[in-house]
């Protein structure tokens, strides 16, 4: 993807980029790659009702493996004093651009600090009690847990339904929780598994980008607040 981006020359990417999840089912199969910090959760049936289950892991600045990648390649892994609980990525010897990812399509400069464009993946066999996916960007995740969106979908009557409400739910978070501060990015996609036949679900954040393809390429399920 790095390549295909490098190709497009009106658009600078130096210090821009994307995050990407992705969900492919094959009969029973999920697999799903995960490249910096939106994620997959899992919508499953329970003895306490619908649970979620996270199918990745974000993957950010602060997790151990990841800043040791990073520090290798002579890139600093710092938090501003003002946004303490948040690790950033910074040039060697310059504070920018303060990347709050690990992996990335995009934000070249970068590359030769330990930020990569080469995703996690997982795998999950689909059962009887598996409801639904929902991908979203970490503007959702950033003020929503994981049940709690897992809740909000459970309650609506169809996965555009689904991926408003959570959008919705997310920027009004963020309002009150931050009242003075910009709201992040929230993108959502959702499906329901057992409505449909599809191939490949993919999120590409930071929400500025999120399509659904099926068969029919119906892009209907998702929903984005920017």
């Amino acid at each position: 993807m790095d390549k295909e981006v490098q190709l497009q020359k009106k658009l600078d990417s130096s210090c821009s980029g994307t995050t990407a999840v992705v969900v492919i089912r094959q009969d029973e199969d999920l697999i799903i790659a995960n490249l910096g910090d939106s994620r997959a959760v899992l919508g499953t049936i329970t003895n306490n009702g619908v649970t979620a289950i996270q199918l990745t892991t974000d993957l950010k600045p602060g997790l151990p493996c990841e800043a040791e990648r990073i520090r290798n390649c002579n890139g600093r892994v710092a938090a501003l004093r003002q946004e303490p609980h948040v690790q950033r990525v910074w040039l060697p010897h310059d504070d920018s651009p303060g990347l709050a990812m690990s992996r990335a399509i995009g934000d070249f400069i970068l590359k030769n600090h330990g930020i990569i464009a080469i995703p996690n993946i997982y795998y999950h066999c689909v059962t009887s009690n598996d409801q639904f996916i929902i991908l979203a960007t970490d503007g959702v995740w950033d003020v929503l847990n994981n049940n709690q969106v897992a809740s909000i979908v459970w309650a609506a009557d169809s996965e555009q339904a689904a991926a408003r409400a959570v959008v919705e739910a997310a920027t009004a978070t963020w309002k009150k929780r931050y009242p003075c501060a910009k709201v992040d990015d929230c993108t959502a996609t959702c499906l329901f598994l057992y409505l449909n036949v599809w191939p490949f679900l993919p999120c590409f954040g930071l929400g500025t980008v999120l399509f659904y393809y099926l068969e029919t390429k119906n892009q209907s399920n998702y929903w984005e607040k920017n």
